[in-house]
């Protein structure tokens, strides 16, 4: 017999060997004080205080709320309208971006940026657009910098993402590095003059985790329905920290949150110091959306760190392509 019980789970939060009894957080404190101290040096050092401190704090983690049926989908429509699935040089993120469109039923179309420059295909050919994460050039010029310069700066294609946006019947997501790219185009984007510039994290690190955001109650279609819910996802940036010029509007799609569900300045619950915990926001219209969070990444249950017992193939966040889906008709 090679299997022993060595422990049992207690609902105290406290470790106890023999006569020995300890308090949970203090033991994984003392476990992370060496890393603390390095972390202190490396990075911002009010950041690393705030992720050491909350080791101390008696919460129940990433939590789950949802103001609808996850294992419901809208009605499947037969048509597959076709969106673009777009990248450029060093973008990374357009497969998984695909995968979760053609679930959705769209026919998710390869489209390089140099197609559009050299006038290989039209725009006009496309319901939607999705600009994908990554690190297009390097982030060289800074986040998303180079790959928008590709477009103010081309009259051609200037004049045709112009033109696809102030298309009624047209719709588009940026994530991640696309989010960067397109918060950058917001001059051609109409309704999108509020939207704030994307800026290095306030850790000084790149940031990879698991974090829980709010949905908001903006116009976004991808969000249709699912206004309130409370819902973990990815996150994998260096330069995501949403910064307000001018007033704030009321189309702010995703908000980050603590473990009691509401919007935080807290590190590492916000992950990048984002002005009022924003995540994503989208257009007046609410076509055009744009996130700093990865929801392709986490379509699947099983994609997730940990999910409830009551999810099955599905996450939350398939619903949201879907949305776009159904929005199409």
């Amino acid at each position: 017999k090679c299997i022993h019980t060595i422990a049992k789970i207690n609902n105290t939060d406290t470790i106890n060997i023999g006569d020995f009894s300890k308090q949970r957080s203090a033991l994984q404190q003392l476990w992370s004080k060496t890393s603390y101290e390095i972390v202190k040096l490396r990075d911002n050092p009010e950041c690393a205080k705030e992720e050491f401190d909350a080791i101390a704090q008696d919460t129940l983690g990433l939590q789950t709320q949802l103001s609808f049926d996850v294992n419901q989908a809208p009605a499947i429509l037969t048509r597959r309208p076709k969106v673009a699935i777009l990248r450029e040089q060093g973008v990374n993120g357009q497969i998984e971006m695909a995968a979760a469109f053609d679930k959705a039923g769209f026919e998710a179309v390869d489209v390089h940026m140099s197609d559009i420059l050299q006038n290989h295909l039209s725009l006009s050919e496309f319901s939607g657009l999705v600009a994908c994460g990554g690190f297009s050039y390097g982030d060289v010029l800074g986040a998303g910098r180079g790959w928008a310069s590709s477009i103010l700066y081309n009259p051609q294609a200037k004049e045709a993402f112009e033109a696809f946006f102030n298309r009624d019947e047209s719709f588009a997501l940026g994530v991640c590095n696309g989010c960067q790219m397109l918060s950058q185009l917001s001059d051609i984007i109409p309704g999108a003059q509020h939207w704030p510039s994307f800026n290095r994290n306030v850790s000084q690190q790149f940031e990879a985790r698991f974090s829980s955001v709010k949905i908001g109650k903006s116009h976004s279609i991808f969000l249709d329905g699912m206004q309130g819910s409370v819902i973990p996802i990815a996150i994998a940036h260096g330069e995501g920290r949403a910064i307000f010029t001018g007033e704030q509007s009321n189309n702010i799609a995703l908000q980050y949150v603590d473990h009691s569900a509401n919007p935080t300045q807290s590190y590492p619950h916000n992950p990048n110091g984002s002005d009022n915990a924003v995540a994503g926001v989208s257009n007046d219209s609410g076509r055009v959306t744009i996130m700093m969070p990865h929801p392709e990444r986490v379509i699947r249950a099983v994609q997730n760190s940990h999910h409830p017992k009551d999810w099955d193939e599905r996450s939350p966040w398939m619903r949201m392509f879907e949305n776009a889906r159904a929005w199409v008709g």
